[in-house]
């Protein structure tokens, strides 16, 4: 070695042989695959539009998408191609794309192929950059999304029908009201008006009970077909037909938009009627099933979904409560007495409380003298909203949710507080008894021998100058502990009266083991004793049941009031045949405690 430095020393192989500079190459440098390149390969359709919406070029998959040759589509207007013009809010959002005021467009379109297929196409349109090459406008971007599409209207059908039926399900059914009720559905023609059948089958649930879930739902698809075939029968030369649709259960709606007038609806449902009411072989079974119909046809405008329904509802329930397989039109006026009804029945308990009530007594005068022997409590309701109320108006809701309880202690309380005050205002007279009416569910939902023996004690009066008024078919019907307290009142003295006597069960006999010691005939007895006509006597028959009802009550120890008295002819021949006191607007009306202080020693 000379240490002389000839240059780099050969690199060595792999294989320890040496490898020469000229054995070292340099790796080939490829270009990148151009943006021209994959728009063209691209599977997705696409085209290039200038600023005027003119396409400047087009890929296979767009030219295959629309059947042409992506070079013939060049030139021509993209709008047209994918239909962006068939609406104005689409077209104006295409125009600012194009002038760059707008980020992007996307829409969906259905579009139709050269071969006659139709396809839904999304459409998406995009803004190129700035200054890139070959990018005079926006790149339009059409997806075949016509499976996805199919997909999603066959997921809706099934979401929207009855599995059991195949008919519109409840959803849907809302879906098309709400849609019939918008103004712009009935303003553009048409009468205005819309009309619904509410159906629901009278005793249904017994055909699951005894048949079994299957059979009822075979049932309900052969309801299904017969209400359909009435309704395409109903369309027949009209734009569409009523849309019949299965709200749950054996409930059904038929939407009659468009109606003509309640003549229209009242056809329908007479045809529904009749189609269901003929009889259904199902599975072996030959059965026969009704319903019942709530019909309501009004003007579309000023009305909801809700309210309509709600009218259709209450219409089916008086449908329902007349009887059945019937079908009833909505009665505004029958629809506000339902609604009075639910408002009194709101407020009952807080207008105790708020002492909203208050009474007026009605004399009981003896026949014989025509003097004053008693009164008879009846309570009035003070209503701020519908003035006085009458006790027809109120005592059935208040027996049904129980405020009779609270009410029926406060008409005793008021009641024995009065009689005792008249006694000592007028003690040289002798003292009145007053009457108040008892409801059964007073004796069972209270201690009615503890509230009036507590009554009684607080306001000094004596037990015999009280008397307790039950119905007829309530004492009749007198059994375990209702008996037990009706013997317990008698036992401290107080009277037990069974008021309109004669419309029950009038059993004379087993009046005998009751302790009852007045009976009060009903007043379709006394009435009966008036005149006809001018020169037509009464019919004699009234009179010898009536004298027949007194003897009997008599011999069983008791005494007989009669009620409704309005004539002094009638008087004369209750007076005649035994009556002891009566009570009618011969006398008085039902007045104020005052005005009863000024007929005490009057004689009638």
């Amino acid at each position: 070695m000379n240490g002389t430095s000839e240059g780099p020393a050969p690199a060595a192989d792999l294989d320890g042989s040496a490898v020469t500079e000229s054995d070292i190459t340099t790796p080939a440098r490829t270009e990148p695959p151009t943006h021209r390149a994959a728009f063209a390969a691209a599977p997705l359709a696409m085209a290039v539009v200038d600023r005027e919406g003119t396409v400047v070029d087009a890929n296979p998959a767009f030219g295959e998408l629309l059947g042409a040759v992506p070079e013939e589509l060049a030139g021509a207007q993209a709008a047209d191609l994918v239909d962006l013009a068939s609406d104005a809010r689409t077209w104006h959002s295409y125009r600012e794309v194009l002038r760059g005021r707008q980020a992007k467009l996307r829409c969906k379109r259905r579009l139709k192929h050269p071969d006659g297929h139709s396809m839904w196409a999304q459409i998406t349109i995009t803004p190129l950059a700035e200054g890139s090459q070959g990018s005079p406008g926006v790149l339009l971007s059409v997806a075949d999304i016509t499976a996805r599409r199919e997909l999603q209207a066959r997921l809706r059908h099934l979401q929207m029908h009855d599995p059991v039926t195949r008919l519109p399900n409840r959803t849907l059914f809302f879906e098309r009201l709400t849609a019939a009720l918008e103004p712009e559905s009935y303003e553009q023609g048409g009468t205005g008006r819309i009309g619904l059948c509410y159906l629901d089958l009278d005793g249904f649930q017994a055909v699951n009970d005894t048949l079994g879930h299957r059979v009822g739902d075979r049932l309900l698809a052969a309801v299904a077909e017969r209400l359909t075939r009435c309704a395409d029968e109903a369309g027949h030369g009209r734009a569409t037909a009523p849309l019949v649709a299965r709200l749950g259960g054996d409930e059904f709606a038929l939407l009659v938009e468009d109606s003509t007038g309640t003549e229209q609806l009242a056809d329908l449902a007479e045809s529904l009627l009749k189609a269901v009411q003929a009889p259904f072989d199902v599975s072996g079974h030959r059965m026969s099933v009704s319903a019942s119909i709530g019909v309501v046809e009004r003007q579309a405008e000023g009305t909801s979904a809700t309210g309509l329904m709600q009218a259709a509802d209450t219409t089916l329930y008086w449908a329902k409560a007349d009887g059945r397989d019937r079908w009833t039109l909505f009665d505004p006026e029958r629809n506000a007495h339902r609604m009075t009804r639910q408002a009194l029945a709101s407020t009952l308990r807080p207008a105790i409380e708020r002492g909203e009530f208050q009474l007026e007594y009605q004399p009981l005068v003896g026949m014989e003298d025509g003097r004053l022997r008693g009164v008879e409590a009846l309570v009035r309701w003070n209503h701020p909203q519908f003035g006085m109320l009458t006790p027809n108006r109120f005592i059935a809701l208040a027996e049904e949710d129980g405020s009779i309880v609270p009410l029926g202690r406060w008409i005793l309380d008021t009641a024995c507080r009065q009689a005792r005050q008249w006694q000592l205002d007028h003690p040289d007279e002798p003292p009145i008894f007053v009457s108040v009416n008892v409801a059964v569910r007073q004796v069972w939902d209270s201690d009615l021998v503890a509230d009036v023996a507590k009554t009684l004690a607080e306001t000094g009066l004596a037990p015999h100058l009280l008397q307790l008024e039950l119905t007829e078919s309530a004492v009749m019907g007198s059994a375990g502990r209702p008996l037990q307290a009706l013997q317990a009142l008698s036992d401290m003295g107080v009277g037990i009266a069974i008021d309109d006597f004669g419309t029950g069960y009038s059993n004379l006999a087993y009046l005998s083991r009751l302790p009852v010691s007045v009976l009060k005939l009903d007043g379709s007895f006394v009435r009966g004793f008036q005149y006809e006509g001018e020169g037509v006597p009464p019919n004699p028959a009234d009179e010898v049941v009536v004298e027949a009802m007194i003897q009997l009550a008599h011999r069983l120890g008791l005494t007989v009031t009669a009620e409704c008295v309005e004539t002094s002819a009638q008087a004369t021949r209750l007076r005649r045949i035994g009556c002891d006191t009566g009570q009618g607007w011969l006398y008085s009306r039902p007045v104020s405690p005052d005005r009863i202080s000024g007929l005490m020693g009057v004689k009638a």
